[in-house]
């Protein structure tokens, strides 16, 4: 993967080395008021080859959809879903890997999966009523010491070369974050069992047996990974991590900070708050409505001034194929589960529901609307937790931007601020 990914790299440079200098003044977008106010939405200012947001297709990764991306990769064998590890490489190299390279990156995830010891210690000096996503962070940052780049860099090497070690800790931190994840499920919700990793499992398969839940859960583990890997670089966890990294702070610092932004309610909070209100609904209305009920509820939901959570995306004007292809697994894997028909319901009535209302720009499910009834199948209830599995996903897509950002030589962040003052006077000139 790494001569791949040097191959691209290489061809790559001299066309970014053009647009900066040669075509650096074209103009590519203009910004508003309220697009300053209001978070930057919207304005072209971020660069990322790895995924594109599409409004009508939803996310493509390297240019290909999400069943385009799934039926290329290698699969597991005795699985439907892919490895985790090929679909890194597709990230970062743009190219389908073969099963032979595929299963050289299981390989050599496997020498790099080891976690050191004083990062359990870390996790275990740490009060157990602690969020799970403060321990994931804090272990992170606590194995900088491990960062081969701030080595390098120390030592002294040429700008060009930044790529290089920083693919060292990305590749190393990747592979050890699956570990991590599930040695604070364990010591945290169950009773303090760390189980220990089978060298002869894949990445989704492994993590699977580490949390100590059955098949089909390592397809959903693969599932989920992939689905959760990428999103464009401006939403905030992989804006964070280039942020941070852009003032070349290592994979370590940036990816802690990157979690720190996820753990964010208004972003990697969304799918146990929408678990939270179905719960809610079959309380509500005890157990599977009817769907006359259900419309109903709905409608008062609306109606009080609420929102149907899961339901909008800022982008997207259909429904997320994230949330499809969670869907088709749920309807061969898990089609009589009682949380999984309320959503399926929800489905079917609420996207006409919201367009009668007329206020939602998009009456579409996200990826938020289904992922939760996935997870609490296969007994994982703990909701706090479920912003870790994210988190574990994310780092695909942040690490291998981070990468290409060194590769390229992409500059230090720095947006220029205006006073409301300013803005009043451009207004009134």
């Amino acid at each position: 993967m790494k001569e791949k990914l040097f191959e691209k790299i290489a061809a790559h440079r001299p066309r970014t080395i053009k647009l900066n200098k040669e075509l650096g003044n074209i103009v590519i977008d203009q910004v508003t008021i309220a697009q300053a106010i209001g978070g930057a939405r919207g304005i072209r200012s971020l660069v990322t080859d790895i995924s594109y947001l599409d409004p009508e297709e939803g996310i493509r990764f390297r240019g290909k959809t999400i069943p385009e991306t799934f039926a290329a990769l290698p699969k597991v064998p005795g699985s439907e879903y892919p490895f985790v590890e090929g679909f890194f490489y597709f990230l970062m190299t743009g190219d389908v890997p073969t099963m032979e390279q595929t299963l050289a990156v299981v390989e050599d995830f496997k020498t790099r999966a080891g976690v050191p010891q004083y990062v359990f210690d870390v996790l275990r000096a740490m009060p157990r009523d602690t969020h799970p996503m403060t321990m994931f962070s804090a272990a992170i940052l606590a194995m900088q010491r491990e960062s081969v780049f701030a080595k390098r860099y120390a030592e002294g090497m040429s700008k060009m070369d930044y790529w290089d070690p920083t693919y060292e800790d990305a590749c190393n931190l990747m592979a050890k974050l699956p570990a991590i994840g599930a040695y604070i499920y364990r010591i945290k919700y169950k009773g303090d069992t760390p189980i220990a990793p089978d060298p002869k499992l894949d990445l989704g398969g492994n993590f699977a047996h580490m949390m100590g839940i059955g098949k089909p859960y390592d397809d959903v583990a693969r599932m989920y990974f992939c689905l959760h890997s990428d999103h464009e670089s401006g939403n905030v966890s992989a804006h964070t991590g280039h942020l941070v990294a852009s003032a070349l702070s290592d994979a370590y610092y940036a990816y802690s900070a990157a979690i720190n932004g996820l753990a964010g309610p208004l972003h990697g909070l969304a799918n146990q708050e929408v678990l939270r209100w179905i719960f809610g609904v079959k309380e509500k209305l005890g157990g599977v409505p009817t769907k006359d009920d259900l419309v109903k509820f709905l409608w008062d939901t609306l109606k009080s001034g609420q929102v149907i959570p899961g339901y909008g995306h800022a982008v997207l004007r259909k429904t997320d194929p994230r949330y499809v292809a969670q869907r088709e697994f749920a309807l061969k894997h898990m089609p009589e589960d009682e949380t999984f028909k309320i959503v399926s319901m929800i489905y079917e009535v609420a996207p006409d529901i919201l367009r009668e209302h007329g206020k939602a720009k998009n009456p579409w499910p996200n990826v938020d609307a289904h992922s939760g009834c996935l997870l609490v199948h296969y007994g994982m209830e703990e909701y706090d937790f479920y912003t870790v599995l994210f988190g574990v996903s994310r780092a695909m897509g942040v690490l291998s931007s981070l990468i290409w950002d060194r590769a390229l030589g992409l500059s230090i962040e720095r947006p220029k601020t205006v006073t409301t003052e300013w803005m009043t006077s451009q207004v009134k000139s």
